[in-house]
């Protein structure tokens, strides 16, 4: 659905009338095309302590072929690009701001006490102002949980609080998000870092992402055009909305598709799957045999690689009013059908080593929402779900995350009341809603082969909403 105000509040007349009237102006977001480069302009890089990524970092860039400049705060950084085939320089002069950037990098793994929280407000206070719109922040920490000292953990907690802050400050369609990395996984960053300083991450922001050490090895030498080339990929309730975009998304990075709806959704589910070169499925999730019909077709395709957990339905009352019956329905579709069906592909070996589960939750599981206790209870429980069986299924190689989603422009949301409907645009970080493909960038990015050091992580995509955590 368009977004009139957007388009009005960035029109000639619109942006002088908004702008005199103190209105919110959303700025367009940046989104993914053919040809990049990853990062559209300079990365500036920074540092506290004795950062422990640098080395990490350049690797990564260099494979990015991005172009780096260096804060005064990490003068080892040009040696450091240099010796990686990089191209780097300083920063700006005797304290003077430099070159416009469109993204800043802080290396946060070297601070390990409170006091030396000084490095963030000096990097970030020189360069806030610098970043161009739409452009990317990303914070590189180390999990709090894994620290030597209780105040090297607290110092690395503190880092969501700045990042969580920093996203509501810069606005103008820029993004912020705290890396975890685990010691160890620093060979793992990179596929977050091509999403997370890319247009494909438009409406992620203020979100906390842990790297690990996989259990299943990388590949290697992968095409980053192409990530999911040759990998069979499953997407239920993929007729139209964000379904049809996953779908579309996973056939663009290469992957086989076989799309997933319900019977009632036939004539939708055949022009997707036509229209992309796709299999269509049609079988109702709910159902105690999908089970058993899904192991039966992915081993008939020779297994596959990505399941994506993309089917929920709503049937919202308040819980004084609601009938067992909507109960019982939600939580079976949204909730017990993914167990069901992991456990039954898991089991079959029908789901290939090294394989990716991505489900949908909800924001609504993350601050609840009026009128909607079944579906919340349900969204919750994906991500416990994600949470609980990421450590299980890590021993068979296996990876499962979940995308929160916030507002984002479908058939479903264009039908909510005009006033609900604004609000839910304008209350994010953004100012706006997101669209299906940014769900679907997200999904993408856990699906890759190189995202085996993502487990157990449940990234909203809502622009930072302001409801919930």
């Amino acid at each position: 659905m368009t977004d009139s105000y957007l388009g009005f509040a960035n029109s000639g007349l619109g942006a002088r009338i908004v702008a005199m009237l103190g209105l919110p102006q959303p700025m367009p977001l940046e989104r993914f095309r053919a040809d990049p480069p990853v990062v559209k302009g300079s990365v500036l890089v920074g540092g506290g302590g004795a950062p422990q990524l640098l080395q990490a970092l350049a690797h990564c860039f260099q494979s990015m072929s991005a172009q780096t400049v260096a804060h005064r705060s990490v003068p080892q950084w040009t040696q450091i690009a240099n010796a990686a085939g990089l191209m780097s320089g300083r920063w700006g002069v005797q304290d003077r701001p430099g070159e416009k950037v469109k993204a800043l990098v802080f290396d946060a793994t070297g601070l390990d006490s409170s006091e030396q929280a000084d490095a963030l407000y000096q990097f970030f206070h020189d360069t806030a102002r610098s970043v161009l719109p739409c452009g990317r922040v990303v914070v590189l920490g180390r999990p709090p949980e894994a620290c030597a000292t209780p105040r090297q953990a607290t110092m690395q907690r503190a880092l969501e609080g700045l990042t969580r802050a920093l996203a509501k400050e810069l606005k103008r369609g820029i993004t912020v998000q705290l890396v975890y990395v685990a010691e160890g996984a620093e060979d793992q960053l990179e596929s977050s870092l091509r999403f997370l300083l890319s247009p494909r991450c438009a409406y992620v922001s203020g979100q906390v992402v842990r790297i690990g050490v996989p259990s299943a090895s990388v590949t290697v030498g992968m095409d980053w055009a192409k990530p999911l080339a040759g990998k069979k990929v499953l997407v239920t309730g993929a007729s139209r909305g964000i379904g049809a975009a996953i779908a579309e998304v996973m056939v663009r990075d290469g992957a086989q598709v076989i799309c997933l709806d319900v019977p009632q959704a036939q004539a939708g589910l055949d022009e997707i799957a036509k229209r992309l070169g796709a299999k269509a499925l049609a079988l109702d999730i709910g159902n105690m045999d999908a089970p058993q019909a899904l192991v039966e077709a992915a081993l008939a395709d020779g297994g596959w690689d990505v399941v994506v957990h993309n089917a929920g339905i709503t049937r919202d009352k308040t819980i004084a009013n609601m009938k067992a019956h909507l109960w019982q329905a939600v939580v079976n579709v949204n909730l017990c059908a993914q167990e069901r069906i992991n456990e039954a592909l898991v089991a079959a070996g029908a789901l290939t080593q090294g394989g990716r589960i991505v489900c949908v939750s909800s924001i609504s599981g993350i601050a609840g929402n009026l009128g909607q206790t079944n579906y919340a209870l349900s969204k919750a429980g994906v991500i416990g779900m994600v949470q609980s069986m990421a450590p299980v299924l890590a021993h068979q190689g296996i990876t499962i995350n979940a995308v929160a989603p916030g507002f984002i422009e479908t058939q479903m949301t264009a039908a909510v009341p005009f006033a609900i409907r604004e609000a839910g645009r304008r209350m994010n970080s953004m100012g706006q809603g997101g669209q299906p493909v940014d769900v679907a960038e997200a999904i993408a990015w856990f699906a890759s082969p190189a995202s085996g050091g993502l487990t157990g992580n449940v990234v909203r995509v809502c622009g930072q909403s302001l409801i919930g955590a």
